[in-house]
């Protein structure tokens, strides 16, 4: 008999997330798993940073707490918790949730996945994981585990792992396991899926006050239905869902250490309100490499930003520079940035205003704290007509840089650890491919000219982007087949970087995606050293895509 479909959930797109999601929904509707999302590239270093001042921490403290109100819950309601909120110490946070289980009076069975953990081959790293995929958390639920806590996996193997169990999957299941990563990748970021941070969000509005958090059914063939339970905040239809798909990914190839999901193959379709069907998905066998995750201190930040009001903008920035100067001579890196937010003839102060920010780097604290403080503030009385700036700089804080290296599958020794204590070796892929990019997608034929308007991009095209370390993507998608026609054509790499004139410099590739009306690009280096280095003003490329949308082109008034 075909196994029923799995309900799987999930409370938590990152660590700090709307803290009464997992009680929402273990109440608000049946479900048989419920996931957490806890780690990101600077939750990493933000928790060696933890670990540093205190060996015995490194996972999401949050985590517990929810717990404290609602592991009875779940238990009540048979449903299992899966969350990787073990970050930097998995076997310290379920030593922590069986003492709460205990000090509370319920019976929890809590098991852990270990093996990511590779900081001691990488010296001089905070913290150096490799992302695991699911079958580790498969043998935890397959032993009865209640509770299962991970480190570093990927974020698809919170979805991956509970499937594999509930169908029985093998590692050769390709197609079944691809279609739970594409299922695990939209329900990741939590209400990015229900239209948090939605391109056409004005549209429905009125729904966004307090999105719901999404949902899988998950069938044993691969495909799946993202909802969310009934009467809860948002909408989720096939637009928030391309959204999420294009959200941090790149080429038509998506690896994971379980499989290689052909996204080019996903096809989506509006199931009945609130309900999206994904099917179609092709897998492919995984790279035989392995993604690390490497975060180090870079060395120390400090930044100030000058207020410039009214008149000779451009001249009062020179000055403040001018006088600066001196107290920069020796910094590693010093970064200016003038940013035109002034009106003319503005009708309040803040508006009448620009702001300067100068953001410094250092090995040494010192070369970028008292130093720099201290000439910023002795200009008070002798700079600019209205000096001010917004805070007084402190006296440097440490930052982070992020790099990601590869080792072979066989490298790792993932451990599935049961409650009982046995420890259960979990096997590498032993069918692996070497990633390649797959040949360029035939493409339909170009819309038939006719007469343009001078426009926002963003009135005919959604779009999301985000980071990869250093590198940013920026998924753009239209809802229809005559403006896709026209996007394929005319958005090309030369035409995206001029509208970004910021990526001008760098290496921009483009991955048409047909089946989703979609093209996805890939910005390398503009992020410089990943996001704990704060390397710009959007330092995860979070608005990005919406910065392409805000630019004029020539649109055909068809589609307008």
């Amino acid at each position: 008999m075909t196994p029923r479909p799995l309900r799987i959930g999930n409370a938590s797109g990152f660590y700090g997330d709307r803290f009464d999601a997992l009680h929402e929904m273990l109440t608000g509707g049946e479900l048989d798993v419920l996931t957490g999302d806890y780690l990101a590239e600077l939750t990493m270093l933000i928790l060696g940073r933890d670990r540093l001042k205190d060996p015995g921490a490194g996972y999401a403290r949050t985590f517990l707490r929810q717990l404290e109100e609602c592991l009875g819950i779940a238990q009540e309601r048979g449903v299992r918790i899966v969350a990787n909120a073990g970050g930097l110490n998995p076997a310290g946070l379920a030593t922590r949730v069986r003492e709460l289980a205990d000090r509370l009076g319920i019976a929890v069975r809590v098991a852990h996945v270990e093996g990511d953990d590779l900081t001691a081959a990488h010296p001089g790293s905070l913290a150096a994981h490799a992302y695991l995929g699911g079958f580790g958390i498969a043998e935890c639920l397959r032993a009865g585990a209640d509770v299962v806590v991970t480190g570093r996996v990927t974020d698809a193997a919170l979805v991956t792992g509970p499937a594999a169990a509930h169908f029985g999957w093998r590692p050769t299941d390709h197609d079944r396991l691809a279609g739970a990563v594409v299922a695990g990748h939209v329900l990741e970021c939590g209400t990015q899926a229900t239209g948090g941070n939605y391109a056409f969000f004005a549209e429905r509005s009125h729904e966004l006050r307090r999105p719901g958090f999404p949902l899988a059914e998950l069938h044993e063939d691969g495909t799946a239905v993202i909802t969310k339970h009934p009467g809860t905040g948002g909408f989720v239809d096939v637009g928030t869902v391309t959204a999420q798909l294009l959200y941090e990914t790149q080429g038509a190839r998506y690896a994971g250490p379980d499989v290689t999901a052909r996204l080019d193959t996903v096809r989506l379709t509006q199931d009945g309100p609130d309900r999206v069907r994904i099917s179609g998905v092709r897998g492919e066998a995984p790279p035989p490499t392995l993604k690390v995750g490497l975060n180090k201190l870079g060395g120390f930040r400090n930044e100030v930003v000058f207020v410039l009001t009214g008149l000779d903008i451009e001249a009062k920035a020179a000055l403040a520079r001018a006088q600066m100067e001196p107290a920069l001579g020796k910094v590693d890196s010093v970064h200016w940035e003038l940013a035109r937010t002034d009106r003319a003839d503005a009708d309040t102060e803040e508006t009448a205003s620009a702001l300067l920010r100068l953001v410094v780097r250092d090995p040494e604290q010192d070369a970028v704290g008292r130093a720099l403080s201290g000439a910023a503030i002795e200009l008070a009385l002798a700079s600019y007509p209205g000096f001010h700036v917004l805070a007084p700089p402190g006296k440097g804080a440490p930052y982070g840089v992020f790099e990601d290296v590869y080792v072979p599958q066989g490298a790792v020794d993932q451990v599935a650890v049961l409650d009982d204590g046995r420890r259960v070796p979990v096997a590498p892929a032993q069918d692996t491919l070497v990633l390649e990019d797959p040949a360029e997608p035939e493409l339909p034929a170009p819309l038939s000219q006719g007469p343009t308007r001078r426009a926002p991009l963003g009135l005919v095209a959604g779009a999301r982007s985000g980071d990869k370390g250093g590198n940013a993507n920026v998924g753009v998608w239209v809802r229809t087949d005559e403006a896709w026609r026209w996007l394929a054509h005319t958005l090309t790499v030369d035409r995206f970087r001029e509208l970004l004139p910021e990526t001008a410099d760098l290496n921009v590739t483009r991955h048409p995606l047909p089946n989703l009306r979609a093209l996805n690009f890939v910005v390398e280096g503009i992020l410089g050293a990943g996001v704990a280095a704060q390397h710009r003003f959007d330092p995860q490329a979070k608005a990005l895509g919406e910065w392409l949308r805000s630019r004029h082109l020539d649109i055909p008034e068809a589609l307008l």
